[in-house]
């Protein structure tokens, strides 16, 4: 992890003198985005979700590159009284919809292993910049205590630092055409708000994981 984060102090200032967006590499993702949780019943079943993104590349030489990307999910929780912190609730028990930009920034390493194929691993840091709203269709009563579960789990997510989460993933390209590449992406993001917090959460309690496919221009 040091290491990426010297990458990263490194290649930043250089990727702009070196004129930023002239070597960009391009893609786009469609995932599963799993939030695991260990409530037990006090939580609807865990949260697997489709998610769309976009990540940029530069590259410094063949196999080494900065990339940054930005994913989109959506999803619903609730925040009742008596509760330490947001639980993910299905649509028919809603309260709050939170739509998260999952903004990333990592250290990419690709090695080619054939003419057509490319494996590559990457790590670094990510911020989930979650917007909550109270959820739609709600009125009267509901519409009151979905306000007030609302406001509780924005101040929850972004106190604490809860919105900093480390990533590390891995994936293998394919060239499907000359003009681009057919792959896939496994991702982990690594709650480590949990180091400093001091809460007694669950131990699956802020972690979530990706699958999906990704589309690269050459």
């Amino acid at each position: 992890m040091v290491l990426v984060f010297l990458f990263l102090g490194c290649a930043v200032p250089a990727i702009f003198a070196q004129g930023f967006f002239g070597g960009l590499v391009w893609s786009f993702k469609g995932s599963v985005l799993v939030i695991p949780e260990d409530n037990g019943l006090e939580g609807d079943p865990m949260p697997i979700l489709g998610s769309l993104g976009v990540s940029a590349a530069h590259p410094f030489g063949e196999r080494l590159f900065l990339e940054a990307s930005l994913d989109f999910y959506t999803t619903h929780y609730g925040f009742p009284d008596g509760a330490k912190w947001p639980y993910p609730y299905a649509e028919e028990n809603r309260s709050t919809r939170v739509v998260g930009s999952i903004l990333g920034f990592q250290a990419l390493y690709r090695r080619e292993i054939s003419s057509s194929m490319w494996f590559r691993v990457y790590g670094g840091l990510s911020a989930d910049l979650r917007l909550c709203l109270i959820a739609g269709g709600l009125e009267g009563a509901d519409r009151d205590d979905a306000s007030a579960e609302t406001s509780r789990t924005a101040s929850y997510f972004w106190g604490q630092g809860r919105w900093i989460f480390p990533v590390a993933g891995a994936g293998m390209d394919f060239a499907a055409s000359q003009k681009f590449l057919l792959g896939f992406d496994l991702r982990a993001w690594f709650p480590l708000y949990k180091v400093w917090s001091g809460e007694d959460l669950p131990a699956i309690e802020g972690w979530r994981f990706a699958a999906g496919l990704r589309f690269t221009l050459r």
